[in-house]
C-alpha cells in the first residue's frame, strides 16, 4: 500500500493508507505477455499458411497471390513456414507453462532472424515495400527476446494440471483461431 503523508496546523502528520489501483497499471511484464500471444498467433498463422504449400496444386497457386513464392523452392518455403509456427508456439508455452521458459527467448531469436533474412531477400529482389514490415516483425521479436531473457525472465516452473490445461486451451485456440481459418481459406478460395 502505498502512503500519504499530511500535516495539519499542529505539525502532527498524518500518515493515510491508500490502496494502489490494480489493474489499471501498465507492467512490462504484462507488455510482453500481449507481444508474445499476438505475435505468436500471428506468426503461427503465417507459418502453418507456407506449410500448407506442400501440397502441389496450392503451391502452384500460391504466386499469383504472393509474388515471391515463385522465386524460392516449395520446400524452403515449407521449411520457413514450419521455423514460423514453431517458433509462435515458442513465445507462448514455454513461458506460460514454465517449462523451458528459456526457449521463448531462444524462438524470438529465431523469428528475428527470419525475419532479417526475409529483409534482405525482398532488398535483393527490390520488393521495398515489404522491407519495413519485416523490420516491424523482427524488432518486435528482438525486443521479446531482450526482455525475456534479461529484463522479465520467466522462471522454470513444473508443469501442474493447470499448466497442461492452458497449453491445451492455448492449442485449441490457436487451432480454432488460426490454423483452421487458413486452411479454409487456402484451400478453398482462388487466388
Amino acid at each position: 500500500m502505498s502512503q500519504h503523508v499530511s500535516e495539519n496546523s499542529l505539525d502532527v502528520k498524518n500518515i493515510e493508507q491508500q490502496p494502489k489501483e490494480r489493474g489499471k497499471r501498465f507492467t512490462l511484464n504484462g507488455a510482453f505477455w500481449s507481444l508474445q500471444v499476438l505475435f505468436g498467433f500471428f506468426f503461427a498463422g503465417s507459418g502453418f499458411g507456407k506449410v500448407l504449400l506442400y501440397d502441389e496444386a496450392l503451391y502452384a497457386a500460391a504466386p499469383r497471390a504472393v509474388a515471391w513464392y515463385a522465386a524460392v523452392p516449395q520446400s524452403l518455403i515449407v521449411f520457413i513456414g514450419i521455423c514460423e509456427v514453431l517458433g509462435g508456439v515458442g513465445l507462448i508455452l514455454p513461458a506460460m507453462t514454465g517449462v523451458k521458459p528459456k526457449l521463448t527467448p531462444l524462438a524470438a531469436v529465431g523469428l528475428a532472424l527470419t525475419m532479417i533474412l526475409a529483409a534482405g531477400f525482398h532488398i535483393m529482389r527490390g520488393e521495398y515495400a515489404l522491407v519495413p514490415a519485416n523490420l516491424l516483425l523482427g524488432g518486435v521479436a528482438a525486443f521479446i527476446a531482450v526482455g525475456r531473457w534479461r529484463l522479465r525472465p520467466v522462471a522454470p516452473a513444473i508443469i501442474t494440471t493447470s499448466g497442461a490445461l492452458k497449453s491445451f486451451a492455448v492449442l485449441i485456440a490457436l487451432t480454432l483461431l488460426v490454423f483452421v481459418p487458413t486452411w479454409y481459406t487456402m484451400t478453398n478460395v482462388q487466388f
